[in-house]
């Protein structure tokens, strides 16, 4: 289980933000993310063409379609890597439309990515702290004049860093360079890292591109784990419909830009324009 370790720095009361949050919640209908109507073009051809999507808090969400279906340019436009050439996108009520990747994570939005990237050379731990939000040792002010507060939050975090490993069953190698990792190691690692900022909304890309099977059920264990046990909002970008059957209560199917269906995992193996769009012969 992850330790109950949270950081609580910055500038604003935590109590009155949450009730905030929790406000914000209520009156946006326990969306936490809500996209309309998004387009985005390159050049002449139109990736993503009148998309929209709505995240509840506490769902886990799965987003396929066939390879060119613009699902890649959605996760990027929603996780604030790439702006949309219109359409809107809101957190929490709040219109993110134009801000940037670094504002949404204050937005408490986590992200991975299909290829985990972590520092070679830096421990497993060491990689896991770099995820560490608004820490007073960087200010120069606590440094001068407040050692005692640096000290206790660089404390608070490496008992979470380590209860995160725990958690993750990465623990024996937190002294390894991450370069020792496998690719399905490092996707844990990668959610660490994700997971030190406290994020409410994590967007997942491929969590299982390259992972060997054995390792794969540990990573959805976890996935599960955090949605279930830690009410983690979870949207998965994924090729394995296998995985995202067993994850998620909703799927939405994108082809050519646009919604092709929505359903329940079990309606969309079914549907007719899925299984010629994106299925295959698959019954």
């Amino acid at each position: 289980m992850i330790k109950d370790t949270k950081l609580t720095h910055g500038p604003y009361d935590l109590k009155q933000q949450q009730e905030k949050d929790v406000t914000s919640l209520i009156e946006n209908g326990g969306f936490l993310l809500q996209a309309k109507d998004l387009t985005r073009s390159f050049g002449g051809f139109r990736a993503v063409d009148g998309m929209s999507l709505e995240l509840k808090k506490g769902e886990m969400l799965g987003l396929i379609g066939p390879n060119g279906a613009g699902k890649t340019t959605m996760f990027n436009m929603l996780a604030g890597t790439l702006p949309p050439s219109s359409g809107e996108i809101r957190i929490l009520g709040a219109d993110v439309t134009t801000e940037g990747a670094h504002k949404r994570a204050g937005r408490k939005m986590g992200r991975s990515f299909q290829i985990p990237r972590p520092f070679p050379n830096m421990t497993v731990l060491e990689n896991v702290l770099t995820g560490a939000q608004n820490q007073a040792g960087e200010r120069l002010f606590d440094v001068c004049f407040r050692p005692g507060a640096v000290r206790r939050d660089e404390k608070a975090a490496q008992d979470k860093a380590h209860a995160l490993l725990d958690f993750l069953l990465l623990s024996h190698l937190e002294d390894q360079p991450a370069s020792v990792l496998s690719g399905g190691q490092r996707k844990l690692l990668e959610l660490a890292r994700i997971l030190m900022a406290d994020p409410e909304m994590i967007l997942l890309d491929e969590p299982a591109a390259g992972v060997n099977p054995s390792l794969l059920e540990q990573i959805m264990d976890r996935i599960v784990a955090l949605n279930e046990e830690h009410a983690k909002t979870i949207l998965i970008i994924e090729h394995n419909m296998d995985m995202i059957a067993q994850l998620c209560s909703r799927v939405v199917v994108m082809a050519t830009g646009k919604e092709l269906t929505q359903g329940s995992p079990d309606e969309v193996i079914r549907d007719p324009d899925v299984i010629r769009a994106y299925l295959g012969d698959v019954a």
